[in-house]
């Protein structure tokens, strides 16, 4: 019964966001894992460490522990995947090999072949010169390469080959440029936008869009176009580079909030509104910008996707479990999701459904951060289809197969991380994980540390995921996408934010959609910020087959010296009927939680327990 009222659940859910039926979801299909090959280990960082006898053909090592390691998407050919890592006990200068150093971008092949150095992998940005690589910013994550197969994004700069493809030959240090990326007045934090992170290029790989954290902890979200400046006389750097330019603030000014209120001063959920909370890629098209949402049931935090010019919204996922970094494929069909679905690591606090997200305005950013235990992450790769989850269906685990054992394909504790990707033919996804390292285990923690079984006994691996049952398919004709978004707001340099008027303190009604009400009281703190929200549910109910009574109340204190640290005194004693049994209770001295979203260390006293059906999912204990 407990996955009915899952079924039910989505099914209403999914109805609600795309207006159309529902198209039959697809079979399970057949997927081989094997794991890509990196450069060889050495356990020293020690100038010259990285001997012959470690690697004969001098092209540098790694270390055993991850550090700025992160693997991206394929080249248009799918035999190569670019990855991020760092080079560590290069020889001394004159040697050649000294060029392996620090945190560089290389190529990986996934089909067993070999570069002409006779490695399986080859550096893009290693030993580029100086004069082809000026002021480079030292952000460098989340690479990606570009349609053309000739540039790719990484981090906060653009690198280069000029006419040659990025995996051939002909892709010399000589012939290769890096250039930064400058966002005027902002990219240097002084600027209201905030410091640009997780960059993610556009298919047509002019435009890209990107999240921004402000100091005082609020987040935005900006779209924009890449234009080359080669000889820049303002800003910094003077060197050459990419201007940021018609940037886009990705909000609508004259839009609902998901919950507002009405003309008779009621609150009101408005499932349609845009509401970009961290930006997460495009489809494979590049007519819709990926992002996680505003919640829309209580703590469950998904993936939707907004039409670049129509504004509409679609929720991709509603499984009760976390989803984060996404992927589309090129033909649009298909997407590739992190997610924590089938660890229960969120069941505890969002398992149960059709509760609207009227607590969320104090709990989301805890409800976000206890996905993870700092180094122990509960993502999974999960295939689905475009349509994402409804009834029954809620994608396949690419990487299920295998006993769990230490170092197979499915063992639980090699965690996966961002970001996943298809192969252009849409026949092969790429992902990376990292193994669980302290103090998320061993030590004080009750989980003891697993030995690694990686080469070198490194605590990071890439692995692909062939898809067994597909023929290759074609890339979708890429969207001709305007340089400003008709539903979003223009953000030249210099530009404040729109004034966000937030629901003032006081006890509102929201009227279910079938039946009853959620009558709530917000109380605000004195610089009218709400920091209490406490609901007494009567016979609510969406969707007729989620029945909520019952009571919740949350409050959330802040910390004068972290803007990133959740304390919340949380009481609950919530009852569900109709189509399943459920509660949603706090122990008798309540639940507190505590947590950094930075670090997503776990910490809380009491309990918070969910029942399904009779299936008991409570919070997890103390750095677990």
């Amino acid at each position: 019964m407990a996955i009915l009222s899952l079924v039910l659940t989505a099914i209403f859910w999914f109805s609600i966001a795309s207006g159309k039926s529902t198209p039959e979801p697809p079979g399970p299909e057949r997927i081989e894992i094997i794991e890509l090959p990196l450069p060889p280990v050495v356990g020293s960082n020690a100038t010259g460490a990285c001997t012959v006898e470690v690697n004969p053909h001098k092209t540098g090592c790694i270390g055993r522990e991850f550090i700025d390691f992160q693997s991206g998407d394929f080249t248009p050919d799918g035999d190569h995947v670019v990855v991020n890592l760092e080079f560590i006990g290069a020889p001394a200068s004159p040697d050649p090999a000294n060029i392996y150093t620090g945190e560089q971008l290389i190529l990986v092949k996934t089909d067993g072949t070999l570069f002409a150095n006779g490695d399986p992998w080859k550096c893009l940005t290693c030993g580029v010169p100086e004069s082809n690589a000026q002021s480079l910013d030292p952000q460098k994550d989340y690479p990606h390469v570009a349609r053309s197969g000739k540039k790719a994004l990484w981090g906060h700069n653009i690198i280069d080959c000029g006419d040659f493809l990025l995996a051939s030959d002909d892709c010399t240090p000589a012939n290769t440029f890096i250039y930064p990326i400058f966002w005027p007045s902002t990219l240097d934090g002084s600027g209201p936008g905030g410091v640009p992170r997780e960059m993610r290029l556009h298919p047509d790989d002019v435009h890209m869009g990107w999240s921004s954290f402000t100091p005082d902890g609020g987040q935005n979200t900006f779209f924009g176009r890449l234009e080359f400046n080669p000889n820049p006389l303002t800003g910094a750097p003077l060197a050459p580079r990419y201007d940021l330019v018609d940037v886009n603030l990705l909000e609508n000014p004259f839009g609902p909030s998901i919950l507002d209120l009405n003309e008779k001063g009621e609150l009101e959920l408005h499932y349609d509104a845009i509401g970009v909370g961290e930006l997460r890629g495009f489809s494979g098209s590049g007519d819709e910008i990926l992002y996680i949402g505003p919640t829309h049931e209580a703590n469950n935090h998904d993936i939707f996707a907004v039409h670049v010019t129509t504004g509409k919204v679609r929720r991709l996922t509603s499984h009760p479990e976390y989803a984060d970094p996404v992927s589309f494929s090129h033909d649009n069909k298909w997407f590739v999701v992190m997610d924590t679905r089938g660890s229960n690591r969120q069941m505890w606090m969002s398992g149960m459904r059709g509760i609207p997200p009227l607590i969320d305005i104090v709990t989301v950013a805890a409800a976000a951060s206890t996905r993870n235990n700092h180094h122990r992450r509960f993502f999974q790769p999960i295939l689905i289809d475009s349509e994402g989850d409804r009834g029954s269906y809620f994608g396949q685990q690419v990487n299920a197969h295998g006993d769990g054992s230490d170092g197979s394909p499915n063992d639980p504790n090699w965690n996966g991380r961002a970001d996943p990707a298809f192969s252009y033919d849409g026949t092969q996804i790429v992902y990376w994980q990292a193994l669980v390292t302290a103090p998320a285990c061993g030590g004080v923690n009750p989980l003891p540390c697993p030995e690694s079984t990686a080469q070198g006994g490194r605590t990071y691996r890439v692995m692909l995921a062939r898809l067994k049952d597909r023929e290759p398919t074609v890339p979708e004709t890429i969207f001709d996408i305007p340089d400003f978004l008709p539903w979003a707001t223009p953000f030249p340099p210099g530009s404040e934010f729109p004034v966000q008027s937030g629901l003032p303190q006081g006890t509102y009604t929201l009227r279910g959609k079938v039946s009853g009400t959620a009558n709530a009281t917000l109380i605000a703190d004195s610089t009218s910020v709400i920091r209490t929200v406490s609901v007494e549910y009567d016979d609510y109910s969406d969707d007729g087959e989620h029945i909520i009574n019952g009571f919740e109340s949350v409050t959330g204190t802040p910390d004068p010296t972290n803007p990133w640290l959740s304390n919340l005194n949380w009481t609950s004693d919530l009852k569900g009927t109709g189509a399943v049994t459920a509660t949603k209770k706090t122990g008798p001295d309540g639940f507190q939680l505590s947590i950094d979203v930075m670090l997503n260390i776990f910490n809380a006293n009491g309990t918070l327990t969910t029942t399904i059906d009779g299936a008991v999912y409570e919070q997890p204990a103390n750095g677990t």
